[in-house]
């Protein structure tokens, strides 16, 4: 009897084992330090985390296919100086275009996003249609659009000047927050993160495309043979993320207070290893919304709380890159046990 409870305790912790080391994490710095364990250290790390939050679900609908996306930070970049371009003060000197009127705030969000969607739906395309593999076809469309968003950023009379004097009632979705009790608040940035992964939760395991995409990632041919239209719900899939990649740079935009054309650089590997260390499987058909979301927080304790306990910025790439190997082999262990 006790070993039967012994094994059982042994899968629960093994299934969410994730969950497990993000409260190791916690616990020891906050031994080396208890003031982590505050609630504005707790805000801080969510803010810091909810567009890399949003980037990450992105790129969890691409690995779940069995793909891989790395222009997801090129398209964070390109959404980022659009919407900032489009959001600057009518009394800033140095207006991106002098003669623009304001727009409604929406209007210019609503185009980063729709520059994302794009760009994901040509990724599908080129993977659906053209065949191309989704590693290669993203590295071409990553380096493709840094091409794009750096012409767009050197156009006279801007001249790759840093884009800033952003509207307040645009940053204000940033750095603003709500109101709960005495001194506590919570930022709209993370209400918005929030929103967007219970969304992501509901199609990951409500809907037909959700089930498509985990069978396409489970078994592509399996996935044909039984009906699924492979190509339409891959087009669908990587337009997605491509519209989650624009929200992402939208709202870093409105954090940051600013724009350049190099925003979002690596973004995209910070987004696949939380991921990874989330449960989602490199070998696609497998991964959840809660394990992405407990990845990205894992990485978020680790840069914020290294520096708060005073670790090396030296350190804290060594540890994170152990993670991720880490992850990996286990990862690929149960595949070829399922196997």
């Amino acid at each position: 009897m006790n070993l039967h409870v012994f094994f059982k305790v042994k899968d629960y912790l093994m299934n969410r084992a994730i969950f497990v080391v993000l409260v190791l994490l916690v616990i020891g710095i906050a031994i080396a330090d208890p003031n982590f364990l505050a609630f504005s250290t707790l805000r801080d790390i969510l803010q810091q985390s909810s567009t890399r939050a949003i980037i990450a679900l992105g790129a969890a609908f691409i690995l779940i296919t069995g793909g891989v996306d790395l222009s997801a930070g090129r398209v964070v970049g390109l959404t980022a100086v659009i919407s900032a371009s489009l959001l600057q003060l009518d009394t800033y000197a140095n207006r991106f275009f002098p003669d623009l009127p304001q727009l409604p705030l929406w209007m210019p969000i609503v185009i980063g996003i729709a520059a994302g969607l794009v760009v994901g739906l040509i990724n599908g395309i080129i993977v659906a249609k053209l065949h191309v593999p989704p590693f290669i076809a993203t590295l071409g469309t990553m380096v493709a659009i840094y091409g794009v968003n750096s012409i767009y950023f050197d156009m006279d009379p801007n001249n790759s000047q840093p884009i800033a004097g952003l509207r307040k009632d645009f940053t204000s979705i940033g750095s603003g927050s709500i109101p709960l009790w005495g001194d506590y608040s919570i930022p709209f940035i993370v209400i918005i993160a929030i929103a967007v992964a219970l969304i992501c939760w509901v199609i990951f395991n409500k809907t037909r495309l959700g089930k498509n995409m985990y069978a396409i990632g489970g078994n592509i041919q399996a996935a044909h043979v039984s009906g699924i239209h492979v190509a339409r719900n891959i087009i669908m899939i990587y337009a997605i993320a491509g519209a989650l990649y624009g929200l992402a740079g939208v709202l870093e935009t409105a954090r940051t207070g600013g724009a350049t054309n190099n925003y979002g650089n690596m973004y995209e590997l910070d987004a696949i290893a939380a991921c990874v260390v989330g449960g989602v499987s490199t070998a696609g058909g497998i991964g959840t919304v809660p394990g992405v979301m407990a990845g990205v927080l894992i990485f978020g304790v680790i840069n914020y709380g290294l520096t708060f306990i005073g670790v090396s910025a030296y350190w804290q790439l060594i540890i994170k890159g152990l993670i991720i190997v880490a992850a990996v082999a286990f990862d690929i262990r149960k595949y070829m046990a399922k196997k």
